[in-house]
């Protein structure tokens, strides 16, 4: 167990409460921390609980959305009328009890799904830690958020957006490699993936060439590394990307 655990009552007694993160443990929806601390593998000293923070929710102002770090990854699910590709990369996270459960900011920090997602919709990060509260393109918080608690992320509503996903019955509840394609409102298209090597990527290669599919699912496995593990190999990621890519620009395609 941690010998001192912390529960902050507001986003602001988080923010104090987390300083410069040097030490600290997070725990938003508990669904990676607590088993890593159940089984020993796990020993923190300090441990800040953010279920009383202040951090859940969903917030609209016109065109904009924000979403709290706690928020739970079941809750994006309403969203469905207005971003689809998030709804439905929320609903194949693992099964309904972990989506009630884990948090948006959970997923994000770890190598979830929903990096994919929020990257395409070009959303923005805030979130603290040494020098303060900063907000940031969210490809550059994933990329430095090591000693970072995110706050919350904030995106613009898209004209039509689509997630395909490739997984099978033996990868149990996890994706083995998924795109998410955006349409925004002024007509750009922007693209990323989940599954591959490290964090998220956007595909900026295939985004390019977004009006000819077959180009641009060719172009997409120049922006991303591919890994084995246990899942799949990296060179069937590497035959499959294509074809995810060339799936969600035709989505997109039917729905202008």
């Amino acid at each position: 167990m941690a010998s001192e655990v912390l529960v902050p009552s507001s986003p602001a007694e988080a923010v104090e409460l987390f300083g410069d993160g040097a030490g600290t443990t997070v725990v938003g929806g508990g669904t990676v921390v607590v088993p890593e601390m159940s089984y020993g593998r796990l020993h923190p000293a300090r441990v800040l609980l953010l279920t009383r923070a202040g951090l859940a929710g969903i917030t609209t102002a016109g065109t904009t959305v924000t979403i709290g770090a706690t928020t739970s990854v079941g809750a994006l699910i309403e969203l469905e009328g207005h971003v689809a590709a998030l709804a439905a990369c929320a609903r194949n996270v693992a099964d309904y009890e972990v989506r009630g459960q884990a948090t948006v900011g959970g997923n994000l920090c770890g190598h979830g799904d929903l990096q994919g997602c929020l990257l395409a919709l070009d959303a923005t990060a805030r979130s603290t830690g040494a020098g303060g509260v900063r907000t940031e393109p969210l490809e550059e918080f994933l990329a430095n958020r090591g000693g970072r608690l995110l706050l919350d992320v904030t995106f613009e509503l898209p004209a039509a957006s689509a997630f395909v996903v490739l997984d099978y019955p033996h990868t149990h509840e996890y994706t083995v490699l998924a795109v998410t394609g955006v349409r925004t409102a002024g007509g750009d298209t922007r693209l990323a993936a989940t599954g591959v090597a490290g964090a998220g990527a956007r595909l900026r290669s295939a985004e390019a060439l977004a009006s000819d599919p077959d180009a641009a699912a060719a172009a997409a496995a120049s922006d991303v590394t591919f890994v084995d593990d246990a899942l799949a190999s990296a060179w069937y990621r590497e035959q499959t990307l294509p074809v995810l890519v060339r799936r969600v620009l035709n989505q997109l395609e039917e729905s202008a």
